[in-house]
Formats: structure tokens, C-alpha cells, sequence
């Protein structure tokens, strides 16, 4: 098979397993919107935002180390089991520091202590499955990864949907006996940890497989060495976690408290709209980052790498100007009450930050595959500065528009930095021409479509047409050779 049909078709199984999880933010933002006022939903937003970041902490880089390692060393147990060692003990580490510390940690992060052991039986939870879930990827099992993956948006969502829209029309309905007992008032941000804790929870006793067979060894000069590829992962995972969630903290710590949580709830309702360039950079990402280690010792890998990025430009430019044309559509289903529209205008930018960060992610093959992960800390490094920068500087004169506008322009100086540097230790022979042609394009659409137009959607579905007119005109024969069956002729 043409490996970058199976790249597709990898990413396709993939993305479907990461876009169901993410799908679950489009089902509950309406279910969330419709039961919680713009204050609660800030407050809950607020929390995930942490998760966001302890979640990158508390895997450490061992994800795309585990890639690296697993797919360089002969002796493939020992890197499963050491992995394994790894993170077991800094969970367990974790979690004990977190219950010594309970109220001071509770009031640092400002999370009411009723919530705090839910978050953090979460993370631990989440963090014991990062190497087994690594290693359904590194074997190149995505069916096993995907169903585990649908369960866990399954029972995520069906444990929500009851507690917080059955449970209280079935107590209204009789209130008693044990749903009578279930069910608490004013109790939904608990009930939507609860569903996280049980959904976690059987997601690990599925994942346990690889803890039970594995034989526990831990090398030590093996751990020293993943560490080392590792750390700077993990700082890069973090800066960009900062650049992604953080903005919610600063926000709710920024405004006046009278308004600010109600300001992140309506910032963060309206940024679950952008979702759809979210899932396909990250469907995208899980697909090529396997590929990437798995092709770097071929006869000239630069080349496909090249044209791996060619696709992603030329399909996350349409992604981008359809989301902005029908923003307005999406906003209905998606946020449904009116009360947290007051945030759309950040819908294009943000589009286009996620954007911005999907094009970093294929650029940034050239500091994975060369061992030089630093480079990619002190590129993370540089954007969560200048998103926390612009977000205090300009958050009390701008409220969440600075937000968007930092995360802009983090990942837009993180992308050409990436680039910059990767042509000195990595050289890839990217089509300029053509990813400039499509990019500039669908920008320059979507800011007429948006801005220009106030978002009329008879202009921005003629804008939308030219753009598909021009990609099939210009790609119908590159596209063919990559996604049909006879496209092995041509290769």
C-alpha cells in the first residue's frame, strides 16, 4: 500500500477515535449551556483548564518518547516495562503529594475541595493509560484504540445525560426510593466529574492488558536516556497547554470578579465552535507522528514528510473557511443560548490559531526525528510567553478578544519559528508556492466572509464554492493518487 494511503487511512481510524471524545464537547456544551448559567459553566471551564495542564505534566513526554524508543530499540519489552515503571511511580508520587497537601493545593488553584479528589483521581487515572494507548499506536492496532476510546465518550456522555437531564425529571417523576437518594440539587459539576472518575476508570481496567503481561523490568540507563528526549517534551507539552487553556485562568483571575466567569463561560462556549480544525490537526497528529519515526530511516523521507504537509495546508484551509462561513449555523447548535453569543467575533481568530498549530505539529518532525526535542521546549517556551504577556497586558482593555489574539499569535510565532529553525538542522523541501497559494486564500475568504460581509452566509457560501472550484481544479489528480484505489498505478 502507497504509505501515504496508509497514513490516511491510519488517520482516519485515529481521527475518528479522537474526534468521538472531542465530539462529546459538542454534545455537552448545549447540555451544559442549557443547565448551567455563564458563571457555572466558567467555573467548570476554569477546572478543565487544569486538567489541560496537569495532564501534560503528569505524562512527562512519555508518549512520543515511548514512539521514539519503542521504534529504535531492539529489545521492545524492556522499553514497554520501564515506560510502564515510569509512570506508575510518578503517578503514585503524585497522587500522595496531592492528598498531603489537599487544602493548600485546593486553595493555590482555587478548585473548591468538593471537587479536588474527582480531579485528581482523573488525572491519575488518565495518566496509567498513556503507555498502553502508545503502544495500541506503535503496533499499529487504531481499531482496539478507537473502540476504547468510543466507549469512553459513551459512557462519559450517557453517565451525564442521566445525572444531569434524567435523574431530575425521574425524581420529579417520584422522588423516592434510590434515585431519591442519588440525586442532590445544585450538585451538576460534581455529577460531571463523577461520569469522568467511572468513565477513567473502565478505560484503565481495559487498558490493564499491558500492565498484566508485561515482565517488570526497569533499566535504568534506558530511563535515563528517555528522560532525557523526554523532559523537553514534557516543557513543550506544558507551554502549550498554557497556550491553549491557560488563557481561561488569566480571564477569570484578570476581570472584575462581578463578570469574569461569566466572561470564560462565554469565551469558552464559543471557542468549542473552532472545535472541528481542534479534531482534524489532532486526528492528523496522531496519524503521522508513528509515521514520521517509522519512515525517517527510508531512502529520502523529506520528500513524503513534504507532501504530508502539502495535504494537511491544502485541507485544513477549507476546514478553516467552512467553519468561519458557517459559524453562525454552528453557534445554534452548538451554544444554544443566546446569552454566551457575545463571544463569536473570537471564532475566526481562534480557527486560525488551531490552524497555525496544526501546520507547527508537521513542521516540527525535523527536532523529533533528529533528537533535538529542546528546540521544541524553547519554541513552547517563547509562545506561553507571549500568551500569558499579551493576555495581562490587554485583558482588562479587551476582555477575550486579547485571549484570541495571544493564542494568534503564539502559534503563529511558534509555526515560523519551527520553520526557521528546521531549514538549518533538518531541511524538508516544503511546496512554498502551494501552501501559500491556499493558506493566504482561505484567509483572505474568511475575513471577507466574516467581517467584511457580517457573516452573510449567501456571500460566504459562494466564497466557500470558488475555494472547492479552485482545489479540484488545481488537486482532483493528487488527491485521486492518495485516496483511491488506483492510485497505486501512479505511484
Amino acid at each position: 500500500m502507497n504509505p501515504l494511503k496508509k497514513l490516511f487511512k491510519q488517520t482516519f481510524v485515529y481521527g475518528l477515535a479522537t474526534v468521538l471524545p472531542r465530539m462529546l464537547s459538542f454534545i455537552l456544551v448545549p447540555l451544559y449551556t442549557s443547565v448551567m448559567a455563564p458563571g457555572m459553566y466558567g467555573k467548570i471551564s476554569v477546572i478543565f483548564a487544569w486538567f489541560a495542564i496537569f495532564n501534560v505534566f503528569l505524562a512527562y513526554g512519555m508518549e512520543t518518547t515511548f514512539f521514539r524508543f519503542y521504534s529504535k530499540e531492539k529489545d521492545k519489552n524492556t522499553v514497554v516495562s520501564t515506560s510502564l515503571i515510569s509512570i506508575l511511580i510518578t503517578t503514585a508520587v503524585f497522587v500522595g503529594i496531592c492528598f498531603m497537601f489537599f487544602n493548600s493545593l485546593s486553595q493555590i488553584l482555587e478548585i473548591d475541595k468538593k471537587y479536588f479528589g474527582y480531579v485528581i483521581a482523573i488525572l491519575a487515572l488518565d495518566a496509567i493509560v498513556v503507555i498502553p494507548f502508545a503502544w495500541l499506536r506503535a503496533n499499529h492496532k487504531p481499531m482496539k484504540y478507537a473502540i476504547i476510546k468510543i466507549l469512553n465518550v459513551a459512557i462519559n456522555l450517557g453517565l451525564n445525560l442521566f445525572f444531569l437531564l434524567a435523574l431530575p425529571n425521574l425524581v420529579n417523576a417520584n422522588g423516592e426510593g434510590f434515585l431519591g437518594i442519588l440525586y442532590k440539587p445544585n450538585f451538576q459539576i460534581s455529577y460531571i466529574f463523577i461520569s469522568n472518575v467511572v468513565a477513567s476508570g473502565i478505560t484503565f481496567l481495559l487498558m490493564s492488558e499491558l500492565y498484566r503481561k508485561t515482565k517488570w523490568i526497569f533499566d535504568k540507563v534506558l530511563w535515563n536516556s528517555m528522560m532525557k528526549y523526554a523532559i523537553p517534551v514534557m516543557v513543550a507539552g506544558i507551554a502549550f497547554s498554557i497556550n491553549e487553556v491557560f488563557d481561561r485562568v488569566l480571564l477569570e483571575k484578570l476581570l472584575p470578579e462581578n463578570v469574569s466567569e461569566a466572561k470564560v463561560g462565554m469565551y469558552s462556549a464559543c471557542y468549542k465552535i473552532t472545535l472541528f480544525m481542534t479534531l482534524f490537526a489532532t486526528a492528523f497528529r496522531m496519524g503521522i507522528e508513528p509515521f514520521f519515526f517509522s519512515h525517517s530511516n527510508t531512502e529520502n523521507p523529506q520528500k513524503a514528510y513534504a507532501q504530508i504537509t502539502n495535504y494537511f495546508v491544502i485541507l485544513g484551509s477549507l476546514i478553516l473557511l467552512a467553519v468561519v462561513v458557517y459559524a453562525d449555523v454552528l453557534k445554534v447548535l452548538i451554544v444554544r443560548d443566546p446569552a454566551y453569543w457575545e463571544a463569536m467575533p473570537i471564532v475566526p481568530i481562534i480557527v486560525l490559531a488551531s490552524f497555525f498549530l496544526g501546520i507547527y505539529h508537521n513542521l516540527s518532525v525535523w527536532y523529533k526525528i533528529t533528537d533535538l526535542t529542546k528546540f521544541g521546549a524553547y519554541i513552547s517556551i517563547i509562545g506561553a510567553i507571549l500568551t500569558i504577556i499579551i493576555n495581562i497586558v490587554f485583558i482588562k482593555y479587551f476582555e477575550y478578544m486579547a485571549s484570541a489574539v495571544a493564542t494568534l499569535v503564539a502559534y503563529g510565532v511558534m509555526m515560523f519559528l519551527s520553520f526557521y529553525f528546521g531549514r538549518k538542522y533538518y531541511p524538508v523541501p516544503y511546496n512554498f508556492r502551494k501552501i501559500g497559494f491556499y493558506l493566504i486564500l482561505s484567509i483572505t475568504f474568511s475575513i471577507l466572509a466574516f467581517y467584511v460581509c457580517n457573516r452573510s452566509l449567501i456571500i460566504g457560501n459562494i466564497l466557500l464554492a470558488i475555494f472547492l472550484g479552485l482545489l479540484y481544479k488545481l488537486e482532483n489528480d493528487n488527491l485521486k493518487k492518495v485516496f483511491l484505489k488506483n492510485g497505486n498505478k501512479n505511484n
